[in-house]
C-alpha cells in the first residue's frame, strides 16, 4: 500500500467532503485512513475495547473516529484486521501491515507523508493530531522498551501462537504469519511502556530524574521495564502498565538485577552491600544515597501504584528476601 502524497492529499479532500452515515453500511476505508489507524495501533491496543466501551477508547481513537466521520468501533475494527485478528480481516492490508510493522522506520516514513499530506489540505492538530511526536523533528520512529526483549524469548513465544494462527488463518503464508506474530510482541512491549511512562509522569520513580530536550523528551534517559520479567509473565502480566516502573538507566538496572526492590507499602529498600557502599563511596551515595533516591516510589498523585502481586514476585524471584509486612495493594 504505497501511497504518495499527492494521492493523500486527494483521499484527505474526500474524507472532509463526507457527511456521517446514518444509517446503512459505511464507506470504505481510503489508503490514508488505514494507514492512520495501522500508526495509531502502536499506541491503542484494540482488544481493551468492546462493542459496548467502543466510546472510552483512548486517543488518538476518538480524534480519528471524528475526522473520518466514523463510529469510534469502526477505528478499532480496522486495527484488528490489521492485526490479523478478525477473520475476515483484506489479505493485502494485513500483508502490508506486517511489512510496515516490521520495519518501524518504514512505518514512520508514510506516517510523515500522510500527515504532511493532511496539513496541506487544512486539517490541522486539533482534528488530526500528531500522535507519534514525528512531524517536527528528523528522528526515526523507535519501538519503546525493545531492550527487554530477548530475541530466544520472543520465538519462543511467536512458536507457542503459530499453530494457531495457521489454523485460524490459513489464507495467510507462513512467513506473513511470523512477521505479525513477532510485530505482535514487540508493539505490545512499545504499548506498555508508552502507558508505564504516561503513568508515571515521564519521570524516574527512584530518583524523580525527568529530562526535556528542546520541547521534546529524551526517551533513552528513562526505561519502563516488567517487575515481574516478561520471561516469567503471561500475556496479560506482560501487557499491564501495573507491572510496570519508570527509571533512569542506573536505577533501572539496579532493581533489575536485585539491588534494591520496593515493598507493598512502596518503600525503597537497598540490598545490605549497598547500604554499606553509599556509607563509604562517594560515587555510589552519589546515586544511592538519600536523596537522589527516594523513601518511597514517586508517584504522580493520579498514577495507578504497581500491583502487590508483582512487586511480590521480584522480592522473591529477583531481591531474594522474604517480603517484609506491608498493607497490600488493590489487586
Amino acid at each position: 500500500m504505497e501511497i504518495g502524497t499527492s494521492s493523500a492529499r486527494e483521499q484527505w479532500r474526500s474524507i472532509l467532503a463526507r457527511t456521517p452515515v446514518m444509517v446503512g453500511r459505511q464507506v470504505a476505508f481510503l489508503p490514508v485512513e488505514t494507514l492512520t489507524c495501522l500508526a495509531a495501533s502502536l499506541l491503542v491496543n484494540h482488544r481493551k475495547y468492546g462493542g459496548s466501551t467502543a466510546h472510552r477508547a483512548e486517543a488518538p481513537v476518538p480524534a480519528l473516529a471524528r475526522l473520518f466521520q466514523r463510529p469510534n468501533s469502526s477505528v478499532l475494527a480496522k486495527m484488528a484486521n490489521l492485526d490479523g485478528s478478525r477473520r475476515n480481516g483484506a489479505k493485502h492490508e494485513i500483508e502490508v501491515a506486517a511489512h510496515l510493522l516490521a520495519g518501524p522506520g518504514s512505518l514512520g516514513a508514510v506516517y510523515r507523508v500522510i500527515l504532511a499530506a493532511a496539513r496541506d489540505v487544512g486539517i490541522g492538530p486539533a482534528r488530526l493530531p500528531d500522535f507519534l511526536g514525528l512531524a517536527d523533528n528528523d528522528s526515526e520512529l523507535l519501538l519503546l522498551g525493545q531492550g527487554q526483549l530477548d530475541s530466544a524469548e520472543v520465538e519462543l513465544a511467536v512458536q507457542a501462537s503459530s499453530a494457531n494462527w495457521l489454523e485460524s488463518r490459513a489464507d495467510l503464508d507462513e512467513r506473513t504469519t511470523e512477521r505479525l506474530l513477532v510485530a505482535a510482541v514487540r508493539v505490545g512491549q512499545h504499548r506498555f511502556a508508552h502507558e508505564v511512562l504516561r503513568n508515571h509522569g515521564h519521570r524516574c520513580v527512584f530518583c524523580g530524574l525527568s529530562i526535556s530536550v528542546e520541547g521534546s523528551r529524551a526517551v533513552r534517559m528513562l526505561v519502563a521495564s516488567h517487575i515481574k520479567a516478561w520471561r516469567s509473565s503471561n500475556h496479560a502480566e506482560r501487557l499491564d502498565a501495573r507491572n510496570g516502573l519508570t527509571a533512569c538507566p542506573t536505577h533501572d538496572v539496579a532493581f533489575d538485577t536485585g539491588l534494591m526492590t520496593v515493598n507493598g507499602g512502596l518503600r525503597i529498600h537497598l540490598k545490605p552491600s549497598l547500604t554499606a557502599a553509599v556509607g563509604t563511596d562517594p560515587a555510589t551515595r552519589a546515586a544511592f544515597g538519600r536523596p537522589p533516591l527516594a523513601d518511597r516510589l514517586l508517584l504522580p498523585a493520579a498514577a495507578l501504584p504497581p500491583r502487590a502481586k508483582y512487586l511480590a514476585w521480584h522480592h522473591q524471584h529477583v531481591y531474594r528476601e522474604t517480603p517484609a509486612p506491608a498493607l497490600p495493594l488493590a489487586l
